[in-house]
């Protein structure tokens, strides 16, 4: 914190999203000297509520063929190439998924086919794996619970999926190892200016504590997603919004629902969009929605949304299967920044490209793009940060290829000398190799003795999940500052199960002591328990909250205040 009130900045980062962490690892990585300022979470808005996918996008191409519409083509082509290098950056986050397109009707088995083996040939060598078709014996033995009832086949093809809060926070972090400043819970309330007008910095509070001070900076970055017009009318009041939020509803089921590695995807909803129905930290995601929505730091998703979902995959499962509300283990909205057309009031067909837009003032927004391209958009944004304020980078972009926190020394069988070096049970070595690539040691050789035959480290904040309570405190090295970052972004427990979440929030609570700030951090976004399973996140609250209490010496009145 010290660091970003002393001296100038070459580049200041607005929003730790994925698209801001992004700018800050590039401009970073380009020798700029870099900052970043986060209001809440890193991750706490729309980057950690995603789809958990990485795609280029087969609906776009479907669009892009059929229109004859060159640019959604070449966004298509852009995001393959994107997902390819994310899922080579960061091999412990991210991986192919195989997704199963069920065909009800002869004539549809050309027609999928076809696009499907299009979106093969756009991806080049850069595919994962190849597109197939299997008939109706192999497609239900492969997904059991799939509606029989005049089934053709099925088509599979391979797009990624990672852990998006993680990956969030991974580049973050790989922006800090560079040399960047990056700190969270720290508001912009006001854009500085120098004596002709052009924004030169910004005035900062930190919401935990309430100092505040002036962040310099040769040019100012406005990547805040959904609360892009927010910042732009601090640099010119009379600008016109250039964003049109759209809400997307997500909710989590029991693993059971779909097969281990397999996802399953309805192209065609009620409504002409499409719903996933993905297996995802052993659990199911099934979503999502597309909805015009006020901007909100809070959404949240409605009854209605969530009926419209289980509606929608009720179509595709086994009458035998009985899809009920109460299966509902989490549920979360999130609002997607995109682009504003003036023409059109709805938002299902509006493409997620993005732009970047340089104000009279000198403010540089991104806005718009999805998550899969992250990494093009920061590198477009740098590029014309360069332009506007007139820098000297050392180097050009750098970040295509560039491995990613926990990626350098991770290999998929990291997990077996886990459970051997340190007596870990097996789905918690799995666990923490998927989520902190090669620093897993880190975490292990932080785990207590349990003084049992087996395991013979590793104390679970919650009996159902994977997660320990070491990662608490190791949150704490990862910037969570409430119980919140931790449970939701670190450990995505908040996402898993709420009520876990909850039951373990007073041990996290007690853990953070040098970057958390709060509870629900650590369970929401370093752990995604609370979003996965609202009941188990609530279980865990407790836990948490007495660990990050006893790692930040908080007194019993803050302890009352973060549960509450």
């Amino acid at each position: 914190m010290l660091s970003l009130k002393t001296g100038e900045f070459d580049v200041l980062v607005i929003g730790g999203g994925a698209t801001g962490a992004g700018v800050a690892l590039d401009a970073q990585t380009r020798g700029l000297k870099t900052a970043l300022v986060e209001l809440d979470d890193f991750s706490s808005g729309t980057s950690s509520r995603s789809t958990k996918l990485i795609h280029g996008g087969v609906r776009y191409l479907q669009a892009a063929i059929f229109g004859l519409d060159l640019e959604q083509f070449r966004m298509v082509k852009e995001a393959l190439f994107e997902r390819a290098n994310l899922i080579h950056c960061a091999p412990h986050l991210s991986y192919p998924l195989p997704i199963m397109l069920p065909i009800y009707k002869l004539w549809q088995v050309p027609y999928y086919w076809f696009g499907i083996k299009a979106y093969d040939l756009v991806s080049g060598r850069r595919v994962l794996k190849k597109s197939y078709y299997i008939n109706k014996t192999h497609a239900l033995e492969l997904f059991p619970m799939l509606r029989k009832e005049s089934l053709v086949g099925a088509l599979i093809y391979y797009d990624g999926q990672h852990n998006d809060a993680r990956m969030n926070i991974s580049i973050i972090l790989s922006a800090i190892r560079h040399g960047a400043k990056a700190v969270n819970h720290v508001k912009v309330d006001k854009l500085l200016k120098d004596s002709t007008g052009k924004v030169c910095g910004a005035h900062v509070v930190d919401t935990l504590t309430g100092d505040q001070w002036n962040v310099k900076a040769k040019v100012v970055v406005n990547a805040t997603g959904p609360f892009t017009d927010s910042v732009r009318l601090m640099a010119d009041p009379d600008t016109t919004p250039i964003c049109q939020p759209s809400a997307g509803v997500h909710i989590v089921l029991p693993g059971y629902y779909s097969p281990s590695s397999t996802g399953l995807l309805d192209p065609s909803t009620s409504d002409g969009r499409v719903i996933f129905f993905l297996p995802w930290q052993r659990m199911t995601v099934a979503g999502t929605t597309d909805a015009p929505m006020p901007v909100t730091f809070h959404p949240s998703p409605s009854d209605v949304d969530i009926e419209f979902i289980l509606r929608e995959i009720r179509h595709y499962l086994s009458s035998d299967v009985c899809v009920r509300r109460g299966d509902v283990m989490s549920a979360w909205s999130g609002l997607r920044p995109l682009v504003r057309d003036p023409n059109k009031k709805d938002t299902k067909s509006l493409a997620r490209n993005h732009i970047i837009e340089v104000s009279k003032s000198g403010l540089v927004t991104i806005a718009g793009g999805k998550w899969t391209t992250y990494r093009h958009m920061a590198e477009e944004t740098v590029d014309k940060a360069v332009e506007v304020a007139n820098l000297t980078p050392a180097r050009q972009c750098a970040t295509a290829g560039l491995l990613l926190e926990g990626a350098h020394n991770w290999d998929p069988l990291l997990h077996i000398q886990l459970v051997q070096d340190y007596g870990l049970d097996e789905d918690v070595a799995r666990h923490l190799s998927s989520t902190y690539g090669d620093k897993a040691f880190a975490v292990a050789r932080m785990s207590k003795i349990t003084g049992k035959r087996w395991p013979i480290i590793g104390y679970r904040l919650h009996s159902e999940f994977p997660y320990l309570e070491a990662e608490v405190k190791y949150a704490v090295k990862e910037y969570a500052c409430t119980a919140v970052d931790v449970i939701a972004r670190r450990l995505r427990l908040a996402f898993l199960n709420t009520y876990a979440a909850y039951e373990v929030l007073d041990k996290v609570k007690y853990a953070v002591k040098e970057y958390a700030c709060t509870a629900v951090d650590v369970i929401a976004r370093r752990l995604r328990l609370a979003f996965l399973n609202t009941y188990a996140a609530y279980e865990v609250l407790d836990k948490v909250v007495d660990i990050m209490g006893e790692e930040l010496k908080w007194s019993s009145a803050e302890k009352k205040v973060t549960f509450s």
